[in-house]
Protein backbone atom coordinates (compact mmCIF):
# COMPACT_ATOMS: atom_id res chain seq x y z
CA UNK A 1 0.00 0.00 0.00
CA UNK A 2 2.96 2.55 -0.51
CA UNK A 3 1.18 3.77 -3.10
CA UNK A 4 -2.18 4.06 -1.92
CA UNK A 5 -4.48 6.82 -2.07
CA UNK A 6 -5.34 8.32 1.19
CA UNK A 7 -8.27 8.38 2.89
CA UNK A 8 -9.41 11.66 5.29
CA UNK A 9 -11.32 9.62 7.67
CA UNK A 10 -10.95 6.07 8.81
CA UNK A 11 -14.11 4.94 8.24
CA UNK A 12 -17.18 6.22 6.14
CA UNK A 13 -20.02 7.60 7.81
CA UNK A 14 -23.13 5.37 7.86
CA UNK A 15 -21.06 2.50 6.96
CA UNK A 16 -23.44 -0.21 7.52
CA UNK A 17 -21.05 -2.81 7.93
CA UNK A 18 -22.19 -6.31 8.77
CA UNK A 19 -22.20 -10.24 8.11
CA UNK A 20 -23.77 -10.93 4.71
CA UNK A 21 -24.87 -14.16 3.53
CA UNK A 22 -23.49 -15.13 0.26
CA UNK A 23 -20.74 -12.45 0.24
CA UNK A 24 -16.80 -13.06 -0.65
CA UNK A 25 -15.05 -14.08 2.27
CA UNK A 26 -10.92 -13.24 2.86
CA UNK A 27 -8.31 -15.20 4.27
CA UNK A 28 -9.43 -15.44 8.41
CA UNK A 29 -5.63 -15.29 9.24
CA UNK A 30 -4.66 -12.24 7.11
CA UNK A 31 -7.69 -10.34 8.70
CA UNK A 32 -6.88 -11.24 12.12
CA UNK A 33 -3.31 -10.42 12.11
CA UNK A 34 -4.16 -6.14 10.38
CA UNK A 35 -6.83 -5.73 12.86
CA UNK A 36 -4.94 -7.07 15.84
CA UNK A 37 -2.06 -4.63 15.03
CA UNK A 38 -4.60 -2.03 14.69
CA UNK A 39 -5.83 -2.54 18.11
CA UNK A 40 -3.17 -2.47 19.54
CA UNK A 41 -1.96 0.76 18.14
CA UNK A 42 -5.72 2.10 19.12
CA UNK A 43 -4.23 2.69 22.63
CA UNK A 44 -2.42 5.97 21.01
CA UNK A 45 -4.51 6.96 18.29
CA UNK A 46 -7.68 7.46 19.91
CA UNK A 47 -8.99 8.78 16.18
CA UNK A 48 -8.96 5.01 15.53
CA UNK A 49 -10.97 3.33 18.55
CA UNK A 50 -14.57 3.31 17.13
CA UNK A 51 -13.37 2.59 13.57
CA UNK A 52 -10.94 -0.35 15.13
CA UNK A 53 -13.80 -1.72 17.34
CA UNK A 54 -16.04 -2.11 14.50
CA UNK A 55 -13.81 -4.10 12.28
CA UNK A 56 -12.81 -6.22 15.34
CA UNK A 57 -16.25 -7.41 15.24
CA UNK A 58 -15.99 -9.47 12.34
CA UNK A 59 -12.98 -11.12 13.02
CA UNK A 60 -14.53 -14.29 13.30
CA UNK A 61 -16.34 -14.45 9.84
CA UNK A 62 -14.21 -11.75 7.53
CA UNK A 63 -15.92 -10.71 4.22
CA UNK A 64 -14.34 -8.84 1.51
CA UNK A 65 -16.48 -5.28 2.82
CA UNK A 66 -14.68 -6.09 6.14
CA UNK A 67 -11.07 -6.21 4.37
CA UNK A 68 -11.92 -3.49 2.60
CA UNK A 69 -12.92 -0.90 5.91
CA UNK A 70 -9.60 -2.22 7.31
CA UNK A 71 -7.54 -1.23 4.25
CA UNK A 72 -9.45 2.35 4.33
CA UNK A 73 -7.87 2.56 8.28
CA UNK A 74 -4.52 2.13 6.80
CA UNK A 75 -5.02 4.83 4.05
CA UNK A 76 -6.12 7.13 6.84
CA UNK A 77 -3.29 5.94 8.94
CA UNK A 78 -0.64 6.72 6.05
CA UNK A 79 -1.58 10.12 5.38
CA UNK A 80 -2.05 11.34 9.42
CA UNK A 81 2.01 9.85 10.50
CA UNK A 82 2.55 12.20 13.74
CA UNK A 83 -0.81 12.16 15.38
CA UNK A 84 -1.37 9.98 18.84
CA UNK A 85 -1.48 10.45 22.34
CA UNK A 86 1.78 10.55 24.44
CA UNK A 87 1.44 9.42 27.65
CA UNK A 88 3.40 10.76 30.23
CA UNK A 89 4.16 10.65 33.60
CA UNK A 90 2.89 13.53 36.07
CA UNK A 91 2.94 11.59 39.77
CA UNK A 92 -0.92 10.73 39.92
CA UNK A 93 -3.17 8.72 38.36
CA UNK A 94 -5.99 10.64 38.03
CA UNK A 95 -7.87 9.57 34.53
CA UNK A 96 -11.31 12.18 33.32
CA UNK A 97 -13.28 10.13 30.29
CA UNK A 98 -16.69 11.07 28.59
CA UNK A 99 -18.09 8.80 26.00
CA UNK A 100 -21.54 8.80 23.97
CA UNK A 101 -22.79 5.39 22.80
CA UNK A 102 -25.11 4.16 20.22
CA UNK A 103 -26.42 1.02 20.45
CA UNK A 104 -29.24 0.98 18.58
CA UNK A 105 -26.72 1.48 15.22
CA UNK A 106 -25.97 -1.91 15.67
CA UNK A 107 -27.47 -3.72 12.86
CA UNK A 108 -26.41 -7.45 13.87
CA UNK A 109 -27.41 -7.31 17.38
CA UNK A 110 -29.03 -3.79 18.40
CA UNK A 111 -26.94 -4.27 21.79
Amino acid sequence: MVDCKLADTPMVMNHGLQILENAESVNQTQYQRLVGKLIYLAHTRPDLAYAVGVVSRFMHRPQKQHLEAVYRILRYLKGTPGKGVMYENHGHLDLHVFTDADWGADRDSRK
